[in-house]
């Protein structure tokens, strides 16, 4: 079949301009849009790889790991996505011969007011990134975040939703998190201030705190949440009251509120059993009298009233 040469000519310069180039355009866009995913793809898996094996996130498990790359892999190809195709559409513009200098100056003052609009929104975003890659915290874990206590029951890369031990459930943008700390990470401390009185024998005590914590970490109920017995570290303050001993002990991060009651209640018990007081505040009121005759009072009263005496005597008439 003998195409006409002008038919030919038309159809070549159809096929250079416009649709070529715009077919280019989409390919390459296309290829772009394949390769940043997997460029994106491999960046956060070599961050997350060190962090697992460097770094807080060691005891993630595979799943949890898994899911965290999922969901920085679909944050982070839909953001160069989004740029990949909207450099094309404008390029597919300028190839239709479509004046885009108005369309460019006002996806320019757009970019900026929400810029300026979506700032913070873009923090949040961004700090929930850091937060995953981190491994600050994950569902179910105990923190205190922009002074917010709670266990986490939701994490997105947006917000963090925290639940306190009222029930009360509050919502924290992941832009306000500057200092997050985990309370149940791995382990935690028994750190306990107990006070005894002063005419306690010291030695006494560290012997019977130490039982207490020994016993407990041998009974077969506490063991697994035990990783060391809770022992006497030293004097840590004499007070106004009494002597303050510090204990310490090691146990699995999620039981140290359950450990440390349990603590406090064997220690009640066996300062009981073995007479060692527990003090509580004391008060010596001195009274001087104000003369030799005088019951015990306070002086100054005493004094004062005296003086009212005298004054009222020295005012009465004198009979003749």
């Amino acid at each position: 079949m003998n195409i006409p040469a002008d038919i030919q000519d038309q159809l070549i310069s159809l096929l250079q301009d416009p649709i070529l180039p715009i077919v280019l355009i989409l390919v390459l866009a296309w290829v772009l849009i394949r390769l940043s995913h997997s460029l994106i793809l491999r960046i956060f898996k070599r961050l997350l790889d060190r962090e697992v094996a460097e770094g807080t996130a060691k005891e993630l498990s595979a799943v949890e790991v898994k899911k965290r790359m999922d969901t920085l892999d679909d944050l982070g190809t839909a953001v160069i996505r989004a740029f990949i195709l909207l450099i094309a559409l404008v390029m597919i513009l300028d190839q239709l011969n479509l004046n885009i200098g108005p369309a460019i100056a006002g996806l320019g003052i757009l970019g900026i007011a929400v810029g300026f609009g979506a700032q913070s929104l873009v923090k949040d975003y961004f700090n929930g990134v850091l937060i995953l890659i981190e491994n600050q915290f994950s569902v179910g874990d105990v923190v205190t975040i922009a002074d917010v206590s709670g266990s986490v029951e939701d994490f997105s890369l947006r917000r963090t939703t925290l639940r306190d031990l009222s029930g009360t459930v509050h919502t924290v943008p992941n832009g306000e998190i500057r200092v997050s700390s985990n309370r149940t990470r791995v382990w935690a401390r028994i750190n306990e201030n107990v006070q005894v009185a002063y005419d306690s024998d010291m030695d006494k005590v560290v012997a019977t705190v130490n039982a207490v914590g020994q016993a407990m970490y041998d009974d077969p109920d506490w063991r697994r949440q035990l990783l060391e017995p809770p022992a006497v570290l030293r004097v840590q303050e004499l007070g106004d009251s009494g002597v303050t001993v510090k204990v310490l002990g090691s146990v699995r991060a999620a039981e140290q509120w359950a450990v440390a009651g349990e603590l406090r209640r064997r220690l009640l018990v066996a300062f009981a059993a073995n007479d060692i007081e527990i003090p509580f505040p004391h008060r010596v009121v001195i009274g001087r009298p104000a003369t030799p005759d005088a019951p015990v009072g306070n002086a100054a009263t005493e004094a004062s009233a005296d003086a009212g005496t005298n004054a009222a005597a020295a005012s009465a008439p004198k009979a003749d």
